[in-house]
């Protein structure tokens, strides 16, 4: 149970970070975080719960990582979907306490997106479904790679954190113009229930993408990036 109340705890720090220097932050006037800042906010959240709960949980904070590993041999199937319901859990109530910080100023508005994945119109860059998809799905691979890569008994023992850190920082700084970066059903899902509307008519692809490329990054970690595969 420490697992799921650990995986709980960090997804929710994730997305009250995350999503919460986007909606907080990123525009504030004069002194907005803009994009980079945005995508730092996300590597650090991941970088501080691997040090403060990996060892209790391995600070998966995401479905499509903890489906990753298992397809890579790194994770029990048996505990693949209690992970999730606690990584969905943890990012709904901090889409929640998010929503009551943002709407305690006047004129806030959550259909202006509530740091919501989108595509399409609802793309902050405008790039299509196509796009999108190809996006989510390579950037969750190369993700599961570096996890994988990073934890691997063979690699320098202890700084696995700040690669994984600093990985999700530079997909942040790629893709966020694309999606608003998600690579995380469970990010993706703890803000869209407050918008509705459009966020969650587009949710599907922001499960569907991340999980297939999380496999697949697994897949090709553990079949072509290591000599025993383990």
């Amino acid at each position: 149970m420490n697992k799921y109340i650990a995986e709980c705890f960090g997804t929710f720090w994730l997305v009250l970070g995350g999503c919460g220097s986007a909606v907080l932050a990123a525009a504030f006037p004069e002194l907005g975080i803009g994009f980079v800042g945005v995508a730092l906010a996300f590597g650090l959240t991941v970088l501080t719960m691997a040090f403060a709960i990996g060892h209790i949980s391995g600070c998966h904070l995401n479905p499509a990582v903890s489906v990753g590993l298992w397809a890579g041999g790194r994770f029990p199937g048996g505990q693949v979907i209690p992970y999730i319901l606690a990584q969905v859990i943890g990012a709904v109530i901090a889409g929640g306490v998010l929503y009551l910080i943002a709407s305690g100023k006047a004129g806030f508005d959550v259909s202006g997106g509530f740091a919501s994945n989108g595509y399409g119109e609802h793309s902050p860059g405008g790039y299509s479904l196509m796009a999108a998809a190809l996006t989510e799905m390579v950037m969750t691979a190369m993700f599961l790679i570096i996890i994988m890569g990073s934890t691997h008994g063979s690699a320098p023992q202890g700084f696995a954190p700040i690669a994984i850190g600093l990985g999700l920082t530079l997909i942040h700084l790629i893709s966020i113009p694309v999606t608003n970066t998600s690579v995380n059903p469970a990010r993706s899902t703890g803000v869209a229930l407050y918008v509705g509307d459009w966020a969650t008519a587009q949710l599907w692809l922001f499960w569907v993408a991340p999980m297939v490329g999380g496999v697949s990054g697994a897949l090709i970690y553990r079949a072509l990036l290591t000599r025993n595969n383990e």
